[in-house]
């Protein structure tokens, strides 16, 4: 039997201890807005810190870095950017996902200090980061990551017949959004916090279904969950910010919410029953640790039990498979 950790010579180790090296070069052209500043001719480093104002050192540095990672290209003294870089880190591209990157970034003074966390089981109450900042990073990080996401997911779920979506904690809204445009007789409403407000509803009206979606504020773990009765409720990455008790309170509110035979989905990071795989929900709880008192990802088996005690019956695992290992758990709320 080979022994699992055989695999890692010491060349693997110090490669895996200095990985966030590549993560800050990334980030860091992100927050330069190196990447838009690239988005067409190559340029010279004179031409870009002139342009960027920063330092000509540094940022030779950092093109150099970021040629060698292969997300920038170089032709004598220019630089330009790979296709990726131009589809995915240029402000000019739809398909643009710098928020979530500069996301990650303000997770990086939480994280640096993940051995207190451990030690304490508790996040690390002192950040560096604009709560602002970072809540817009958020939102349209998820929302430019959901809109990747939804048009892949959506039509492998069935709403016919269903006429009112719960989107629970759905932030911009946009799996109601995608919900609503493929299902004509269906209605939605958003249910987050009041802050979360402004950004979806300016969202809902650039896709012009404000008629069809409507946005309640309040705090899921705090206040009842009002707009319905619901026929279907859509939770997506909502229980790995939450302990097991506030879970299985969430759900049940939930369910208490929603007609007989609803349809309730569950979307999010989930763990083999073991918890030690795949790789991403196994590190996206020690995210959770770093950050928030008691969130992290749940196994399959977890979340199933959590819905049948709700009441939940015909409980199953939907073949839908997303990035990073995100999948769906779905069932029907019961009669009485």
């Amino acid at each position: 039997m080979t022994h699992p950790g055989n695999d890692w010579t010491l060349g693997k180790i110090l490669a895996t201890s200095s990985a966030y090296w590549q993560g800050c070069t990334l980030q860091a052209g992100v927050r330069l807005q190196l990447f838009t500043a690239l988005d067409g001719a190559p340029k010279t480093v004179a031409a870009l810190s002139g342009e960027l104002d920063v330092d000509s050192r540094g940022l030779e540095h950092l093109c150099n870095a970021l040629t060698a990672m292969g997300l920038l290209c170089r032709s004598g003294s220019g630089y330009q950017n790979s296709g990726a870089a131009t589809t995915f880190l240029s402000k000019n591209s739809p398909a643009y996902k710098g928020q979530i990157i500069l996301h990650h970034h303000n997770l990086l003074d939480a994280w640096a200090q993940l051995h207190t966390a451990v030690k304490q089981g508790s996040p690390v109450q002192e950040r560096f980061t604009s709560e602002a900042e970072d809540r817009e990073n958020f939102l349209l990080g998820m929302f430019n990551l959901a809109m990747d996401i939804a048009p892949r997911l959506v039509p492998q779920i069935e709403l016919t017949g269903r006429s009112h979506l719960l989107d629970l904690g759905g932030g911009p809204g946009t799996y109601a959004i995608h919900f609503c445009q493929a299902n004509a007789s269906l209605a939605a409403t958003i249910f987050d916090r009041s802050t979360t407000e402004p950004f979806a509803r300016r969202i809902v009206d650039q896709f012009a279904l404000g008629d069809r979606i409507d946005f309640i504020a309040g705090d899921f773990n705090r206040d009842p969950i009002s707009g319905g009765p619901y026929d279907v409720a859509w939770l997506s990455h909502i229980l790995h910010s939450n302990g097991p008790e506030e879970c299985q309170q969430l759900i049940r509110k939930t369910v208490a919410a929603m007609v007989p035979g609803g349809l309730i989905l569950i979307h999010d990071f989930i763990l083999e029953n073991s918890k030690n795989a795949p790789l991403f929900p196994a590190l996206f709880s020690l995210n959770m640790l770093v950050n928030n008192p008691e969130g992290r990802c749940y196994s399959e088996e977890e979340i199933c039990t959590m819905l049948k005690e709700a009441g939940v019956q015909e409980v199953s695992r939907h073949p839908f498979h997303g990035p990073n290992d995100s999948g769906i758990i779905y069932g029907l709320v019961a009669a009485g």
